[in-house]
């Protein structure tokens, strides 16, 4: 994760204010969990397998994660 960041909880996610770019962000309660592990530590297979245990699902959601963590590079919030 982007060391600039300001992360803010709200009612249905994250809000999250980039400052070296002047944005801000509202992510769903899914892709906050995927951004708050995006620390380093861990691959896309384990935040996907972490998502799916954390709601329930019955397969990890590996294209998706994936997906998730290319936009949030895309977009800076992830280095």
């Amino acid at each position: 994760m982007a060391e600039e960041l300001e992360i803010h909880e709200a009612d249905d996610g994250l809000v999250v204010y980039d400052g070296a770019r002047d944005r801000v962000h509202h992510l769903n309660a899914t892709a906050g969990v995927i951004l708050q592990l995006c620390d380093g530590s861990h691959d896309v297979e384990a935040i996907a397998d972490f998502v799916a245990r954390g709601f329930g699902l019955d397969e990890p959601p590996v294209d998706e994660t994936r997906t998730t963590v290319e936009r949030f590079t895309e977009e800076g919030l992830v280095t």
